[in-house]
C-alpha cells in the first residue's frame, strides 16, 4: 500500500503576524508641528486624473460624478483642489434683473462685466434721489410757472371768447345766459333783467312762444360752445404735458448724465436706460411731492411707485478680488438650485415684482463650479430634471414649485432665462452612480466624467509619511495639541484597523478625524503638550465603551449559559462557528455553536436555516458547495445515501454570509465519522468545492469575540481560532489578544485547507487518497468514506428487502 502524503500540521502564527506595527522610528520628527501640512489628494491618483481631465475640458456634458464611500475626504480634497483652480481663472459676469416697462410680467436680465451690477444699481439709486431733490426747483421755478400760466390763461381766453360771443348774440335776441350750480342756462329777458317764470307766463302767447323759439336756437349754440371747451381743455392739458415732458426732460437729462456716461460701452444696458428715461419724462409726476400745496411730502426713493427704476442684482462678483466661484449648495431644493420669486401680502392678496426675483445656486456658481449630494437632490421634488435642464439647455429658468403642483393661484413673473455655464459636481456613493447610469437615460450624457475615490492606499513608507502630513493638516485646521510620533504610529495602525488589512491604509479620514480629536481631549485633560499613543489608545477604548452595551449582553448571556457555546471538551457533530454584527459604528464578533446530525437516506442535505427562510442566498450557496464537495470527495462510486440537517443554534434573525462553510462541513463530516472536535477551537472561513479555505471579512471581530468569551471564562491555554490562510494579511487584532497569544494562553491558526482544519479539530490525520484510490486507514477521510459506503450498502439492501416483500404479497 503506498503511503500517504501527510498534511502539513497548522502552527499558531506568532505574535508578529497577529499586529502589523507601525514603527515611531520610521519618522524622522519629534512632533507634527514641524511638518507641512497635507491637504487634499492622498493616493488617489485614478480620481486626481479625472478630476484634472474633467475640469479642463470646455465641453457641454462633461461634468463630474465623485463616488466613494462616505468619509474618504471626497469633498474636502474637490473643494480644496477647485478653489485653486478656481483662483487661476477669470471671475464671470454680474447679472441683474430691471423692469421691463413695456411687459411688466418679463423682467429682462442684463449682463455686466464683473463688478460693475453694483454700481448700476448704486447709480441708479442715485438718480431717483437727485431727481426728487432736484424736479420740485423744475416746476416750480419762474419760468415754468410763467409758460404754464401762459397756457391756462389761453385756454380761459379761449374759453372767454366762446362764451361772449353767445353771451351777445343771446343780449341781442333778449336771452339771458346764466351760470348755475348746473351748469350754463338760456333764460328770457326784458328791460336788461332776467323775467322771472310767473311773469313769462303772464306775458301774450305770441311773445312767449317767440321767446321760446329764441332759447331754442341759442340752447343749440351753447351745446356747440359747451363742446368745444373739452376740446380747449384737451389741448391745455396736453400743452401742460409737453412743458413737463421739456423741462422733466432736462432735469432727467441731467441727472443721467453719469450713469449713461458711465455704461456708455455696454449696448444691453444703453437701452434700459433709454427705457428708464423715456418712463422718468413720462411719469415725472411720481416724483413730486404729494399732499396739499400748504404742506407738501417729500417722497422717497423706496416709495412703491418708484421701485419700478430699481435695478435687482442677481449676481455680484465684484466682491471676490479673483477667480472662478466654487459654490456648494447642501438644500439642492428647487428654490435653492433655479432661484424664487418671493410674494409680498397687500390688501389680502400676494403681489411680487422683479426686485423680488431671488438668485439660486445655478446663477451663483455660473462661470464656476457648483458642488451637491446626488441623494439630496433626488429627494427633492423637480430638483434633478430642473438641474439636467439647465445643463442640458444652458439656461437658468426660474420655476416655482407651487406653480408646478397648482397651489398658487396669483398673477407672478416670468423672468428672462439666464444662460448657464458651470461645471457640476456632483457627489454620492457608488450604488447611487450605478442607479441612474441604469434607470436615467439622460445622465450619462450630462455626467460623463466619473471620479472614483478608493477608499485605502498601500501600505509603505512613503504613504505613512504622506499620512503624517495629513493628520499635521487635520491639527492645523482643527487647531489640536501636536501629535508626537508615537501617537502618529498608533493612528497609522488604527488606520490599518479600519482597511481590515494590514497592508493597507484607510483613506476614511471621518473617523480618522474623529479619534484624533478624541485624543486632543484626553491630551488636554492631562494637560499634555503633545498627544502620544497613550492618548489615542484611550480615545480608542472610550469608543468601544460607548458603543458596547448590545456586546456586553451577548457575552453575558453566553456566560450564563443562555447562549450555549462550549470552550473547552470535544463534541460529536458540533463546533464553534463565528459571526459578526454590526450595528452602526460598532462590529463585534459573536461565536455560535453549529450543528450537525445524520442518519440513513435519500442524500438530501437539509438547510434548516434556509428551510425557514433566516438564511441569506450566500449562506444557502455555501451549503450548497460543502453539499457538492462532500458528493464529489466521498461518494464517487456510491450514492450519497444520508439525510443530514445543519443549524446554527439559537440563532433568531437572520443568516448570510458563506464565513460558517468551513464549520459547517466540519460538524458534518464529524457527524459522519462519529469523530468527536474540539469545543476549545472556533473556525471561520469559506470553503470551496475542492476543500480549499477561502478569505472571509470580519476577520479581527471575530477572533476578539472568541478570545474575550474565553477570557471571561479563564484561558486555558489551547484555546484559539482557525482563520483562513489568505486573511493573515488582514490581522491587526487589539494588543490583549496579542499579548495573549504571545504568552502561548491563546492561538491563532491559518488553515489552508479543509483537512489541516479536522486534523487540528480531531487530532487525527485526514488523509489523502493513495495509488489505490483509498484513503489510508483510520485516517478522518477514510472514516467518512467508510461510513458513507455502509449507508449506502444499508439502504441498497432495505431497497432490496422491500422489492422481495413486495414481490412475496404479489404472488
Amino acid at each position: 500500500m503506498p503511503s500517504s502524503t501527510v498534511t502539513v500540521p497548522l502552527s499558531p502564527l506568532t505574535a508578529e503576524r497577529l499586529r502589523s506595527r507601525c514603527e515611531p522610528e520610521l519618522f524622522s520628527f519629534e512632533t507634527t508641528a514641524e511638518l507641512e501640512p497635507l491637504d487634499g489628494f492622498m493616493g488617489q491618483d485614478r480620481a486626481l486624473e479625472a478630476v484634472e481631465f474633467g475640469t479642463a475640458i470646455e465641453r457641454s456634458g462633461f461634468n463630474l460624478f465623485v463616488m466613494g464611500a462616505s468619509g474618504t475626504g471626497r469633498h474636502t480634497a474637490i473643494e480644496a483642489y477647485l478653489n485653486r483652480l478656481a483662483g487661476s481663472r477669470p471671475a464671470p459676469d454680474d447679472w441683474v434683473y430691471v423692469n421691463d416697462f413695456e411687459l411688466a410680467q418679463r423682467p429682462r436680465a442684463l449682463r455686466l462685466p464683473t463688478g460693475r451690477a453694483i454700481a448700476l444699481r448704486d447709480g441708479m439709486t442715485t438718480v431717483i434721489e437727485d431727481l426728487l431733490g432736484s424736479l420740485p426747483g423744475v416746476f416750480e421755478s419762474d419760468e415754468y410757472r410763467r409758460r404754464r400760466r401762459a397756457i391756462d390763461e389761453e385756454f380761459e381766453e379761449a374759453q372767454e371768447e366762446a362764451f361772449e360771443g353767445l353771451r351777445k348774440e343771446a343780449a341781442e335776441r333778449d336771452v339771458a345766459l346764466l351760470r348755475t350750480p348746473m351748469g350754463f342756462a338760456l333764460a328770457p329777458m326784458r328791460d336788461g333783467q332776467v323775467v322771472k317764470p310767473e311773469a313769462f307766463n303772464a306775458w301774450p302767447e305770441g311773445e312767449r312762444t317767440a321767446a321760446q323759439a329764441a332759447i331754442s336756437e341759442l340752447q343749440d349754440s351753447l351745446r356747440i360752445v359747451l363742446e368745444r371747451i373739452p376740446r380747449l381743455d384737451k389741448k391745455r392739458r396736453e400743452q401742460l404735458r409737453e412743458l413737463n415732458r421739456e423741462f422733466a426732460a432736462v432735469a432727467v437729462d441731467h441727472a443721467l448724465e453719469d450713469l449713461r456716461s458711465a455704461f456708455a460701452d455696454l449696448p444691453d444696458v444703453v437701452p434700459f436706460i433709454d427705457s428708464v428715461r423715456a418712463d422718468l419724462v413720462e411719469n415725472a409726476g411720481m416724483l413730486l411731492p404729494s399732499g396739499g400745496e400748504e404742506e407738501p411730502q417729500q417722497k422717497r426713493a423706496d416709495a412703491p411707485e418708484l421701485r419700478r427704476y430699481k435695478v435687482n442684482v442677481i449676481v455680484s462678483n465684484g466682491h471676490a478680488s479673483t477667480g472662478a466661484p466654487v459654490v456648494r449648495e447642501d438644500n439642492p431644493t428647487l428654490p435653492n438650485l433655479v432661484g424664487r420669486i418671493e410674494h409680498l401680502q397687500q390688501m389680502g392678496a400676494l403681489v411680487t415684482d422683479f426686485l423680488l426675483i431671488k438668485a439660486g445656486a445655478l446663477h451663483r456658481s455660473n462661470g464656476g463650479y457648483l458642488l451637491l449630494d446626488a441623494r439630496r437632490i433626488l429627494t427633492q421634488p423637480l430638483a434633478w430634471e430642473a438641474l439636467k435642464r439647465a445643463l442640458r439647455n444652458g439656461r437658468i429658468v426660474i420655476e416655482s414649485l407651487a406653480e408646478h403642483l397648482s397651489l398658487l393661484s396669483t398673477v407672478s413673473l416670468e423672468p428672462e432665462a439666464i444662460p448657464f455655464s458651470a461645471k457640476v459636481v456632483l457627489f454620492g456613493d457608488r450604488m447611487v452612480y450605478h442607479l441612474l447610469c441604469q434607470f436615467d437615460p439622460e445622465f450619462q450624457e450630462i455626467f460623463k466624467v466619473a471620479v472614483d475615490f478608493d477608499e485605502e492606499v498601500t501600505r509603505s513608507e512613503a504613504s505613512a509619511q504622506h499620512y503624517a502630513r495629513l493628520i499635521s493638516g487635520l491639527v492645523e485646521r482643527e487647531a489640536l495639541l501636536p501629535f508626537d510620533r508615537n501617537g502618529v504610529a498608533r493612528l497609522l495602525e488604527h488606520a490599518s484597523r479600519l482597511a481590515e488589512d494590514a497592508e493597507r491604509f484607510s483613506v476614511r479620514l471621518g473617523p480618522i478625524a474623529d479619534l484624533a480629536r478624541e485624543a486632543d481631549h484626553w491630551a488636554r485633560a492631562e494637560s499634555a503638550s503633545t498627544i502620544t499613543d497613550r492618548h489615542v489608545v484611550r480615545a480608542e477604548q472610550a469608543a468601544i465603551r460607548r458603543l458596547d452595551r448590545l456586546r456586553d449582553k451577548s457575552r453575558e448571556a453566553t456566560l450564563r449559559n443562555i447562549l450555549l457555546v462550549d470552550t473547552e471538551g470535544t463534541r460529536v457533530g458540533q463546533v464553534n462557528g463565528l459571526s459578526v454584527i454590526s450595528l452602526g459604528r460598532i462590529a463585534f464578533g459573536r461565536p455560535s455553536r453549529i450543528t450537525a446530525r445524520v442518519r440513513l437516506g435519500s442524500g438530501k442535505l437539509v438547510d434548516i436555516e434556509r428551510e425557514t427562510e433566516l438564511g441569506g442566498p450566500l449562506h444557502s450557496k455555501g451549503v450548497l458547495i460543502l453539499s457538492g464537495l462532500l458528493t464529489a470527495r466521498y461518494a464517487r462510486d456510491w450514492p450519497v445515501s444520508l439525510a443530514a440537517s445543519l443549524v446554527f443554534e439559537q440563532s433568531y434573525g437572520g443568516v448570510d454570509g458563506d464565513s460558517a462553510s468551513t464549520a459547517e462541513l466540519c460538524a458534518l463530516l464529524s457527524a459522519i465519522a462519529e469523530l468527536p472536535l474540539r469545543q476549545d477551537l472556533a473556525i471561520t472561513g469559506s470553503v470551496n468545492q475542492h476543500g480549499e479555505v477561502q478569505a472571509i471579512g470580519g476577520v479581527n471581530e471575530k477572533i476578539e469575540g472568541f478570545f474575550e468569551l474565553c477570557a471571561a471564562r479563564g484561558l486555558s491555554g489551547t484555546q484559539g481560532v482557525i482563520i483562513p490562510q489568505a486573511n493573515v494579511q488582514h490581522l491587526m487584532l487589539r494588543e490583549e489578544v496579542v499579548e495573549a497569544c504571545a504568552a502561548g494562553r491563546f492561538a491563532v491558526y491559518a488553515a489552508e485547507h479543509l483537512d489541516q482544519v479536522m486534523e487540528l479539530m480531531t487530532g487525527r490525520l485526514a488523509g489523502e487518497r493513495g495509488e489505490d484510490g483509498l484513503f489510508p486507514p483510520d485516517s478522518v477521510n477514510r472514516l467518512v468514506e467508510d461510513r458513507l459506503i455502509a449507508m449506502a450498502r444499508r439502504r441498497l439492501e432495505f431497497g432490496k428487502q422491500g422489492e422481495r416483500n413486495s414481490g412475496g404479497s404479489a404472488s
